[in-house]
């Protein structure tokens, strides 16, 4: 999907029928954070750090979204949702005088770089008409002066209850909204002299204003107001998602965290989550880890934090954005079945875990579900382990191997999106034969790049033998049997599309491997 979006309105695209799926997808991650501008709680997505700076401006000593976002680049990620959360950050306000009353403009997007201008003329507006005016509105990038966006709104009138009334009209824009009360008279010209054509600009009476650091209900948000976290309901679909840091010192604590595993695990998504800056050993890792609860396949996390060689300051520093970008390198050239470890998967060269984990404690940070950066032969930051924090769960100890969980979920989330189509056709024999010969086509495809141990897969699929008399709500049930690579034993799931959504189980009943296709 694009990075911008018609507000109010949700489009679903649904691929077409019987189109081969995808075998290799870019990996999208998603960032939430604060930034000095851009919009609140709508995902824009990025492809570098260029165009991050270009929509949200420059990296920003209160907040660690924006070093994040270059980290992400840096170590390879391409294709990155970014949403900007505030607390009681405030738009600018501008003032066009209207013979004794103003046309009062708020800006939409808060922060104190923001900068919106705005001109009243009368061009093509009849000498005997009081009522309607034209409004220009620019955003100026503050750094230079350049004009980056405009909007032209012509024959708006300021009287409430008319067809082209000032305050509807501006809820199109995307730089400001009408503030009450509203104006009692036509703004007034904008001009540098008595000329009508000589326009001149009106900036801002009141600055915007950054408001003050993130707590976790500001990255949480609201489901109903689609903020937060939320806002990515927006996005067809993410891969990744990490919440950077709220600031400086601030960490995203366990609400957050907790509230975005479980919004993940409705996605079918990985979140990323930063160790704790109190824990300075193993030991401090095993017991923190215990004491938050974390337990998900849906989770990653790492241990030691990183720092940058020749750092005078020598603090220690995040690297979850950089485990995101490592993430979407690897799938980009060697597939999400293979594991962190890879060869010529490092950091980095400037970059030096914070702290020295030996060959004894690796083991039991793995075992805890917690993959280790340590330093490889060349000197190059590396990833010890591919798990996810999966632990003391039976149910869970498949996908305690990150590539497992991973392969997985984009196995079903590439199924689930083509094969929407499905449920809005006839349920009949033809139609399975066309679900099944899609998807083994798509396995088959697996099996030769190696994400499969062996050739033995099953694919089985409902469309044409349900005989229950809600088959239509029913919709369309697939079920999959195949042995990932660097699993111990084969998984098995069962994918229900329906017209209200998809939903994944893992099967209790599962076929025989000697079935397989």
């Amino acid at each position: 999907m694009s990075g911008s979006f018609d507000r109010g309105i949700t489009v679903t695209e649904i691929a077409p029928m019987d189109q081969p799926i995808d075998i290799a997808p870019e990996t999208t991650a998603a960032f939430v954070g604060r930034a000095l501008r851009g919009p609140l709680n709508t995902p824009v997505l990025v492809h570098h750090f260029g165009e991050f700076r270009r929509r949200f401006g420059n990296s920003w000593s209160r907040s660690s979204l924006g070093p994040a976002v270059q980290q992400f680049f840096e170590h390879g990620g391409r294709n990155l949702y970014v949403v900007r959360v505030a607390n009681n950050a405030r738009g600018a306000l501008i003032c066009l005088s209207a013979s004794g009353s103003a046309l009062v403009l708020r800006a939409m997007e808060p922060g104190t770089t923001e900068r919106i201008r705005a001109a009243v003329d009368y061009d093509g507006i009849s000498d005997d008409d009081d009522r309607l005016f034209n409004l220009t509105l620019q955003r100026v990038d503050p750094a230079n002066g350049y004009v980056v966006d405009q909007e032209m709104f012509r024959n708006l009138s300021f009287v409430e209850g008319d067809e082209t009334f000032v305050g509807d009209m501006l809820l199109s824009s995307g730089m400001v909204q009408v503030e009450h009360p509203y104006p009692t008279h036509r703004p007034n010209l904008t001009c540098n002299s008595d000329s009508r054509y000589d326009l001149a600009w009106i900036g801002h009476v009141q600055d915007g204003s950054d408001g003050v650091e993130l707590s976790d209900y500001d990255l949480v948000g609201s489901r109903r107001d689609g903020t937060g976290i939320f806002a990515l309901e927006q996005t067809e679909h993410f891969d990744l998602l990490y919440l950077p840091p709220c600031g400086k010192n601030v960490e995203t604590g366990p609400a957050a965290v907790l509230a975005a595993e479980l919004y993940c695990r409705q996605r079918r998504a990985m979140l990323v989550v930063d160790p704790s800056a109190t824990w300075r050993s193993p030991e401090d890792v095993l017991n923190g880890v215990r004491e938050l609860g974390y337990a998900s396949p849906n989770m990653l996390s790492y241990y030691p934090r990183i720092k940058l060689r020749g750092d005078k300051s020598d603090s220690e520093r995040v690297a979850g954005a950089a485990l995101a970008g490592l993430l979407c390198k690897l799938d980009r050239s060697h597939g999400p079945w293979q594991t962190l470890e890879h060869e010529g998967l490092g950091f980095k060269r400037n970059v030096i875990p914070a702290h020295d984990v030996d060959d004894e404690n690796i083991n039991a940070l793995l075992r805890a579900g917690i993959n280790v950066i340590g330093t490889g032969a060349a000197g190059r930051a590396h990833i010890n382990g591919s798990m996810t924090m999966a632990r003391g769960s039976e149910s869970y100890r498949v996908f305690s191997n990150l590539s497992v969980r991973r392969l997985c979920l984009r196995i079903v989330n590439m199924i689930d999106q083509s094969t929407r189509w499905a449920v809005f056709e006839k349920p009949d024999m033809q139609l399975t034969e066309r679900i099944r010969g899609q998807i083994l086509t798509y396995f088959s495809h697996l099996t030769d790049l190696g994400a499969f141990v062996n050739e033995c897969f099953v694919v089985e699929c409902d469309a044409g033998l349900c005989k229950r008399e809600d088959r239509l709500d029913h919709g369309v049930t697939i079920l999959l049997l195949f042995h990932p690579l660097g699993s111990v034993e084969p998984v098995s799931l069962t994918i229900h599309q329906t017209v209200a959504g998809c939903r994944v189980a893992s099967t209790a009943f599962a076929p025989v491997a000697e079935d397989c296709a």
